[in-house]
């Protein structure tokens, strides 16, 4: 049987919809896998083998540049492989959690990703000065933050993004309510009606909001779309994993008194004496010393 290359371009459950060059033609195939291992992710380029014209089984996945994930207690839920940036999609209103945002900055800087900030709605001026303040938090430890309107300057904003993205693979993570969608169909213009394609290959029925999905913007770049989610869990990175994906932490790393310091409440630490002296915002502290509490927690998956 022979064996074909191809890009995963959505999942749901175990099904996963392949574009693959096939004869000189550019096909959408429904794939599985074998047995019952899900391992793969979108953003994937698989090995599969033909079954029917347009299905397949998925033998084998190139190995992956770089892989995002989130975890809680019990398992663990592969968002995409082979990105090079994650796009924060925040707004002016409703308001954002810090906590969804620091989470995913750090399962970026952990995954090798390179992270990056949108504030959208601009153009709700009451609630402006806020958001910009509590961005600002983000900027001052090196993340790009960008502003843009969706509904007020759609033209300046598909630009904006359009330049951010080029040359990228990239994942829009954000709270629901932020206006990712919309800013996904300023970049997609039919990708609505993708998705509706996407739903009928893979038989979700009217579950067409709980897969991800990947859009290509032209050769080089794509953007994949996550399911809206609340919780950001990382439970599968250690403490020293955790330590290392805070910027503002690395500078202070070593400099403990212990060499095992965990950074908690050992006498002579580097980290804590930067936290009381303003140079570690304490909330990022507080979210590190919050990880590492739930990395402790972690059944055996």
């Amino acid at each position: 049987m022979k064996h074909l290359q191809g890009l995963v371009i959505a999942a749901h459950g175990r099904h996963y919809l392949v574009q693959a060059e096939v004869e000189g033609q550019t096909l959408k195939l429904h794939c599985v896998t074998r047995g019952k291992k899900s391992d793969v992710a979108v953003g994937d380029l698989v090995q599969f083998a033909l079954t029917s014209k347009n299905q397949g089984v998925i033998e084998a996945i190139t190995p992956r540049k770089t892989l995002l994930y989130r975890s809680d207690q019990y398992k663990s839920k592969m968002l995409a492989a082979n990105l090079t940036q994650l796009l924060i999609v925040v707004a002016t209103e409703p308001s954002f959690t810090d906590d969804l945002v620091s989470r995913a900055l750090v399962a970026a800087e952990s995954a090798g990703i390179k992270p990056l900030l949108v504030l959208n709605k601009i153009d709700v001026t009451e609630s402006l000065t806020k958001a910009r303040e509590r961005v600002a938090l983000y900027a001052g430890l090196g993340y790009a933050v960008h502003e843009v309107s969706a509904k007020a300057e759609p033209a300046a904003t598909r630009q904006t993004l359009h330049a951010l993205l080029q040359g990228q693979s990239t994942i829009l993570i954000g709270q629901s309510g932020m206006g990712k969608s919309s800013l996904i169909n300023l970049l997609i213009p039919d990708a609505e009606i993708a998705t509706r394609e996407i739903s009928a290959a893979l038989d979700t029925g009217k579950h067409t909001t709980t897969f991800t999905r990947l859009y290509h913007l032209d050769a080089d770049s794509y953007v994949i779309d996550s399911p809206g989610f609340q919780e950001f869990g990382l439970h599968h990175l250690s403490e020293g994993m955790l330590e290392r994906a805070f910027p503002e932490f690395l500078p202070h790393l070593g400099l403990c008194k212990f060499y095992n310091c965990h950074h908690h409440s050992e006498p002579g630490c580097a980290v804590l004496a930067a936290v009381q002296g303003g140079t570690i915002a304490g909330m990022r502290h507080e979210l590190f010393e919050q990880l590492v509490h739930e990395s402790a927690q972690t059944v055996g998956y």
